[in-house]
């Protein structure tokens, strides 16, 4: 009697609350990781112009399917499936007539997105998720067949920024990561044991057009000849803001949380090769597309941007592609307004010839 009395009291134990009259750490906003059951709350935390915790507001939805124009009994492709939001706007285009493909690199959201898919009635009668870097888009295209249409969405997901265990933000204290796949390569703490001040200081600029580049990477190599492991994300933060205490008060704060953001930004851009895997997807890219097939990429840093622009741009000359966006298509500016992290998107387009 006695243990299933114990059994009954462990099962009923009641959740941990937090102090305050609002949750703050990621685990503490248990109503916004449950979307299902705290569906008022969700919206409510939308409604102010944020995005609920272990979700993702997909970015220039109307603008993309505005462009792909999609049909039923078509093939596509969403290279980067994450929350699938864009997943399923491109399903209800199919109308349960032809195929999606959609792939992810991350093992921890892609097991959730999928079953969250599933649950909405996107079998694999209609969707095929695959884990997997969209570099390799060409092993689609053996089972596929031509693509019809193919969307790239390069930001990294709101769940993935949001989630501090996975150190994309300096915002949170976390282990310093910042891998898209962390069973693969190695980490961002382990890769500044290893890089010298040139590396880092060209990492900074080039992947993020850091201007303090010099200064904080001087910086953090010398905390690292110190003996200091830099393993944290706020002990990273901690580094920049003490190199950039220069800066005229007046533009101190914000002009250290840019580089921040920068800095964080670049050392995820190594860590994961993103630029090299963006050339290998490029190159493959058009064999991938049928005849007037279209693809639409959604960018949201000024490095990603000019690489989509150029391989655009190279491939219309050669005659592989009839049609390019003339620039770049900003969100409107009432989706920048409710989604402040739709601010710095930029969607671009090619139609293949």
């Amino acid at each position: 009697m006695d243990n299933q009395e114990d059994n009954k009291e462990q099962q009923h134990k009641r959740r941990e609350r937090y102090s305050g009259t609002h949750p703050k750490t990621f685990k503490e906003k248990y109503k916004e990781l449950e979307p299902e059951k705290y569906a008022d709350t969700v919206a409510k935390v939308i409604s102010k112009g944020s995005t609920p915790a272990g979700m993702h507001i997909s970015i220039c939805v109307k603008e993309i399917l505005e462009f792909l124009q999609i049909t039923p009994g078509q093939t596509g492709l969403d290279a980067t499936l994450g929350f699938g939001g864009h997943t399923v706007e491109m399903l209800k285009c199919l109308d349960n007539q032809g195929h999606l493909y959609a792939l992810d690199v991350d093992p921890i959201e892609l097991p959730r997105t999928r079953a969250r898919l599933e649950k909405m009635g996107y079998g694999s009668d209609i969707l095929t998720i695959k884990h997997m870097n969209f570099s390799d888009i060409d092993q689609i295209t053996d089972e596929s067949g031509p693509l019809d249409f193919v969307l790239a969405d390069l930001g990294i997901s709101s769940m993935q920024i949001d989630n501090p265990e996975r150190g994309f933000s300096y915002k949170r204290k976390g282990p310093l990561d910042l891998r898209l796949n962390p069973e693969k390569g190695i980490s961002a703490a382990d890769r500044l044991k290893t890089v010298t001040q040139d590396e880092l200081e060209g990492m900074l600029f080039e992947n993020a057009d850091e201007p303090h580049s010099a200064i904080i990477a001087r910086a953090i190599i010398n905390e690292i000849k110190k003996g200091t492991d830099i393993l944290t994300t706020t002990a990273l933060q901690s580094i920049i803001t003490d190199a950039l205490q220069f800066l005229p008060e007046k533009e101190r704060d914000d002009g250290i949380k840019k580089s921040c953001q920068r800095c964080f930004q670049a050392l995820r851009i190594d860590v994961n090769s993103e630029y090299e895997v963006l050339y290998e997807f490029f190159e493959k890219l058009p064999d991938t597309l049928a005849s007037d097939g279209r693809v639409a990429i959604l960018s949201f840093h000024s490095g990603e941007d000019r690489l989509v622009k150029k391989s655009f741009k190279r491939l219309l000359k050669s005659g592989v592609y009839k049609d390019i966006a003339p620039n770049f298509i900003r969100p409107s500016s009432e989706e920048r307004k409710v989604n402040t992290r739709a601010r710095s998107a930029k969607l671009r387009w090619a139609i293949k010839a």
